[in-house]
């Protein structure tokens, strides 16, 4: 039971899952919920204090700032993958620890420096994912620990990732009742 309960508490959207075709229309969801992760985001931030914000989401799990300043760094690093399988042939991207960025003193600044940076940075990121043709989501990259990923597959796991840290912002105020 305690197990249920830490999977539920971490996957509060469920694990990740790629899907081996998608057409054009799931596609479109996907591009739709990675436009729309900022707003969802900063709904689920909306009016909660700075007790409320170093909350971890989760026992020894980041708390709700970390989550946050997480997205923005995770988000970044996402879109310039894009922008890198797009102009070079299968190129090896650097990975980075999360765990560690997730330490260093910007993730203990306000939220309102990580929102607005979600915000255009989904802006752009949704102008080149709309302007990718068919060829370019089978463009390829290459990551030092899962091997190689194409663009369709990258855009898949993110718009999960947006819906998945949201959730977790979202059921910790559920569990505590924060209005």
């Amino acid at each position: 039971m305690e197990a249920k309960m830490e999977a539920d508490l971490r996957y509060p959207v469920g694990k990740f899952q790629r899907a081996e075709k998608i057409t054009a229309s799931d596609r479109r969801a996907m591009i739709d919920a990675i436009a729309e992760t900022p707003a969802k985001l900063k709904a689920a931030v909306a009016g909660l204090n700075e007790k409320q914000l170093d909350t971890p989401y989760r026992p020894g799990g980041w708390t709700v700032r970390q989550v946050v300043h997480h997205l923005a760094d995770s988000h970044l690093n996402s879109f310039v993958r894009f922008k890198l399988a797009l102009t070079e042939h299968e190129p090896t991207i650097k990975s980075y620890d999360e765990k560690l960025w997730a330490e260093l003193p910007d993730s203990k600044t306000p939220i309102e420096l990580s929102l607005p940076v979600l915000e255009g940075l989904h802006k752009r990121w949704t102008a080149l994912l709309n302007s990718l043709s068919e060829a370019d989501w089978q463009r390829v990259f290459v990551h030092p620990e899962r091997g190689k990923m194409t663009l369709s597959d990258n855009l898949q796991l993110y718009a999960w990732h947006g819906r998945h840290h949201v959730g977790h912002i979202t059921a910790l105020r559920e569990r505590n009742g924060w209005k």
